[in-house]
């Protein structure tokens, strides 16, 4: 049979122009020495250091269509792993991943290895897939899936022992296992695969995106998207359908957006899955928020709140009524903040209430409400209701309107502790934004207790964490002594972080709280400018020296945090 591979599409010299790695003049010089010296392009950019071995071949794999995946658990099928003898896979360094019906995803290092294919194809009776991965996972891979004992990957080797199962939705339905669902279809395995591999890599989204002649699937990682794999389009609808079967969707539906949820149990634990699709030129777009609550970390101790910051929340907190709200753009972990600060002050003398949109964790002994505009159930009709309750705390999801706000003021004013957010850039835009919408300076100053804003920076990979000595530069921005001796750290990259240097991410807090100065300043309703330079005037940390500060402390690295902070106003 033929092997299954795209034709050739463009030049390595016009992939790495247009991938920034060098310019069009250097092309040409390279194309000249390479003329001289009858060597390979690669070969040439290898010397040079502009490219390293696994960007070579992963530009090799784009010129001839093939894709690049990183070999992690969760991704190898151990039971179809065996249509290909070891020793075999040892010879050609490769290993079979999955089957779906005929076509066999083979990982190979080797994108040139067209033989190799051929060989493997007339071996197994099956149309050969080839994606692109180090030699080294693969390697390891064969060592680990071809052992007698111990399969490649503990989750898909237990599947049959209810280690993923679909939790019901509806409470007439029992629990039931994914495996007895539809035993044997390759698609369940597949999508099971790509949901656990999320799960497992503590991915916050999964996105299912078709283009004209593939699907891609990335997965939302430290707030960065990665490709997990670019399966052929033909299988695109059959996975669409099996997520909205689990979702309890309507599956012949593909003209209008959906959303659902999905409940599965991984490892003793439910995880929560938001299915959300929207239709495409090439199809349905599928995006899967994970939601996992044993991963959450809802410890204000453990979110990376410079220590000072910390003490003064946590006292601010402790206060009986007033408003705080917590500021930054979408995915800056302000929902993360709120849900730690209540579980610190949830006890059986308080009564919490929260309104959501939508209610992410469910937590014990606080009452959550979710809002639902489509009946009338706005943030402001539900906080109407909820001051009847005779709540102590109450938090909302967000400040979204002048109806919100005065309502959440005047909560506060009457013997209220308010928690919400705002969609700003810094903590002083707090106080703009409200005096937009209308809010009356003396109520505002009266009311508000505090501003926090918030970024999440990537924290260096501690697998291939490295420390170097920083240029002079770098040390002057920083704010240290150019003479002075300072390590920093940063990662080369590996297969456990993607190979992006980063694994996991930290908080970084900028708090200002009301005095005197600020009260008497928002009544003659101020500019951003004025009260920015109010701050600074006070020695007020900015988000972007407490992001240094990380730097310092060899958290993270001084990119990072300008990527993060870079928002900010100034």
């Amino acid at each position: 049979m033929k092997s299954h591979f795209l034709p050739r599409r463009k030049k390595i010299g016009e992939i790495l122009v247009g991938k920034g790695f060098i310019t069009a003049d250097q092309l040409t010089d390279f194309l000249r020495t390479q003329k001289e010296s009858s060597k390979p392009l690669g070969q040439l950019l290898l010397e040079e250091e502009i490219l390293s071995p696994e960007e070579l071949t992963t530009i090799i794999g784009e010129q001839l269509g093939i894709p690049h995946i990183w070999l992690r658990k969760g991704m190898i099928d151990p039971r179809i792993v065996h249509v290909l003898p070891k020793e075999t896979a040892l010879h050609f360094q490769v290993i079979p991943m999955f089957r779906v019906n005929s076509v066999l995803t083979l990982a190979t290092s080797d994108p040139h290895a067209f033989f190799v294919f051929d060989e493997v194809s007339k071996i197994t009776g099956l149309e050969v897939q080839p994606v692109l991965c180090r030699a080294d996972d693969i390697i390891d891979a064969i060592h680990e899936c071809y052992q007698k004992e111990v399969s490649i990957d503990d989750v898909m080797a237990r599947m049959d022992e209810s280690e993923i199962e679909l939790v019901s939705t509806g409470f007439e339905k029992e629990i039931s296992e994914i495996a007895e669902m539809a035993e044997g279809s390759p698609v369940v395995n597949w999508t099971n695969m790509v949901l656990l591999r999320a799960i497992r890599d503590g991915a916050s989204d999964i996105h299912i995106e078709p283009q004209a002649s593939k699907f891609q699937v990335r997965l939302r990682i430290d707030g960065v998207l990665y490709e997990l794999m670019s399966p052929k389009l033909e299988m695109h609808p059959a996975v669409v359908s099996r997520l909205k079967v689990m979702a309890n969707l309507d599956i012949a539906e593909r003209r209008i957006p959906q959303d659902g949820r999905i409940q599965v149990q991984v490892e003793g634990r439910k995880v929560d899955l938001r299915f959300s699709s929207m239709p495409g030129i090439h199809g349905e777009k599928v995006v899967l928020r994970i939601l996992d609550k044993s991963k959450a970390m809802l410890d204000l101790n453990t979110l990376g709140f410079d220590p000072a910051v910390l003490e003064r929340f946590k006292f601010l907190l402790k206060k009986p009524h007033g408003l705080i709200v917590v500021c930054g753009p979408t995915g800056s972990g302000k929902t993360t903040t709120l849900y730690s600060a209540i579980t610190l002050l949830n006890s059986s003398d308080k009564n919490l209430v929260t309104i959501e949109d939508p209610v992410e964790y469910q937590l014990d002994r606080i009452n959550q409400n979710q809002v639902k505009p489509a009946i009338g159930l706005t943030f402001a009709k539900f906080l109407k209701h909820a001051l009847r309750q005779d709540p102590d705390i109450i938090m909302v999801g967000e400040i979204r309107d002048r109806e919100t706000a005065e309502i959440a003021i005047q909560a506060s004013l009457t013997g209220h502790l308010v928690l919400s957010t705002l969609h700003t850039n810094d903590s002083p835009s707090a106080i703009t934004r409200l005096l937009e919408m209308g809010i009356e300076p003396y109520l505002l100053s009266s009311s508000l207790l505090a501003s926090l804003a918030q970024r999440l920076v990537r924290t260096t990979c501690p697998e291939c964490k490295t420390d170097y000595f920083p240029p002079k530069e770098m040390l002057q921005e920083l704010g240290c002594e150019e003479d002075k001796q300072i390590r920093l750290s940063r990662g080369k990259g590996c297969s456990d972080c993607y190979d992006s240097g980063f694994k996991g991410r930290t908080g970084i807090y900028e708090l200002f709280e009301m005095d005197t100065g600020l009260q008497s300043l928002i009544l003659a309703n101020p500019s951003i400018d004025i009260l920015q330079e109010y701050l600074r005037k006070n020695g007020h940390g900015t988000l972007n020296s407490l992001g240094y500060k990380k730097v310092l402390e060899r958290i993270t690295i001084i990119e990072e945090v300008k990527r993060v902070t870079s928002v900010e106003s100034v």
